[in-house]
């Protein structure tokens, strides 16, 4: 991509990926690019992006399983 070789992507075990900026890189910035790849394979209603510590994103389903017990109650 445009990146070129200022970024390396390792595919890591448990279904991981490692991404590393050999210069300074936002987070946000990131955090937008993994958003707009989702869009991109609309994968974006299904999936969002959770920083779990600083420079430590995952990619987490959204919780629809409250959305559900709601319903069953009335």
């Amino acid at each position: 991509g445009n990146l070129g070789e200022r970024i390396t992507v390792t595919n890591l075990n448990d279904g991981k990926i490692e991404v590393v900026a050999h210069q300074e890189f936002s987070g946000r910035y990131l955090k937008y690019l993994t958003k707009k790849f989702l869009k991109k394979q609309q994968l974006r209603d299904w999936l969002r992006v959770v920083s779990t510590s600083k420079g430590v994103y995952e990619l987490r389903f959204y919780n629809v399983v409250g959305e559900n017990e709601e319903e069953d109650d009335e």
